[in-house]
């Protein structure tokens, strides 16, 4: 059987020119199917035209952290939270709500599972440095998940950060983020092939892609737009630097 491909992406945060860019080197590559692992607004200037991007691109959208929370943000004293709201049309904060929260597959025989950020919660964190417990956690049958088949493998986003672990036959990795990296500060995707829907085994391959993209243009529409906290997105998608470390760093 022929081998197919699937591109999974993640966390691109209103950030349009990175998420066109990781779009075309994807589609360069042959590839027809995205799968993406949410995080479409919030931090980034334009969240709307992306969810609108990824609604017609992606053959799966799995909802995020700031997909469930922002449309739901009333708390109007926050300017920035609302800024990011609003710029979002009320249909597209309506659909960001009803998205999946996970997602299996059938690759070569490997069972595999994607969602945002856990198998708890799409608001529970597990970074690169985790416990044992929350790696097993994570290929746990939840309520988020549903009561399918344990995966051997498993892929999210959520933490910006690329990286690739086996343990004892099961696979975690993370496809790190289009739009605000901070490992480095060049967008990240995942590749997946094999053949689709099988349960044999065969042969299968996991590949983590990084495609440079114009961050001078996406800068400028976040500046003539006028969005909060510019300073703090500039210099991550400059350096890579989480905003939470920025202060101290000085």
């Amino acid at each position: 059987m022929a081998l197919e491909r699937i591109a999974v992406i993640s966390d691109v945060h209103g950030n349009l020119t990175a998420l066109e860019a990781v779009l075309a080197d994807a589609a360069a590559r042959g590839i027809e199917h995205v799968i993406n692992l949410g995080d479409d607004v919030g931090k980034g200037p334009r969240g709307s035209a992306v969810v609108d991007l990824t609604t017609e691109t992606c053959e799966v959208n799995v909802r995020g952290n700031w997909d469930d929370f922002l449309p739901r943000w009333s708390e109007e004293t926050v300017a920035e939270m609302v800024w990011w709201r609003d710029e979002l049309r009320p249909d597209q904060r309506d659909a960001l709500l009803t998205r999946p929260l996970s997602h299996d597959l059938l690759v070569s025989g490997r069972r595999i599972r994607l969602f945002h950020a856990s198998a708890t919660s799409v608001h529970t964190r597990v970074h690169f440095h985790h416990t044992p417990e929350e790696f097993a956690g994570m290929f746990a049958t939840t309520d988020l998940t549903g009561p399918r088949p344990e995966p051997t493998m498993v892929g999210y986003g959520d933490i910006h950060d690329v990286y690739v672990e086996t343990y004892r036959g099961r696979t975690l990795f993370n496809v790190g983020s289009v739009g605000n990296p901070l490992d480095e500060p060049t967008p990240s995707y995942a590749i997946l092939e094999g053949v689709m829907g099988s349960p044999d085994a065969g042969p299968f391959g996991l590949q983590l892609v990084r495609v440079p993209y114009d961050v001078e243009a996406e800068l400028t529409v976040a500046r003539d737009l006028g969005m909060p906290q510019y300073e703090v997105w500039e210099t991550e998608l400059r350096t890579g630097l989480y905003r939470g470390l920025q202060t101290a760093s000085v």
